[in-house]
């Protein structure tokens, strides 16, 4: 993305039906930024990484579990995924969320 692009996150990726749409705004060796939109009802499984992770909800709400504790997130809120930790997350309504990794 250049520098001078001034558009809304929100405008960059749009919701496809029954499904998830990822795009990749940063990727580097110390870390990811990836805006994804996800379909209500879709999410992904239980899965564990290796770095710390920050899920920022833009729109909508989304269902997250850590470490088998769920929280229901909503526009504007965000949680931090410790390293290691099993977590999953499921689209409660459309919603677009900014996922963020910090891998070093």
């Amino acid at each position: 993305m250049p520098r001078n692009d001034k558009r809304s996150l929100l405008d960059m990726i749009d919701h496809q039906k029954n499904g998830i749409v990822s795009k990749t705004l940063i990727d580097r060796e110390a870390g990811s930024v990836t805006l994804t939109a996800f379909d209500r009802g879709q999410g992904f499984g239980e899965r564990t990484v290796p770095f710390d992770a920050l899920v920022v909800v833009l729109e909508g709400e989304v269902d997250i579990s850590i470490r088998g504790s769920s929280e229901h997130l909503s526009q504007e809120d965000s949680r931090l995924i410790p390293a290691g930790e099993p977590h999953s997350l499921k689209a409660a309504s459309a919603a677009k969320a900014l996922l963020i990794a910090v891998k070093s």
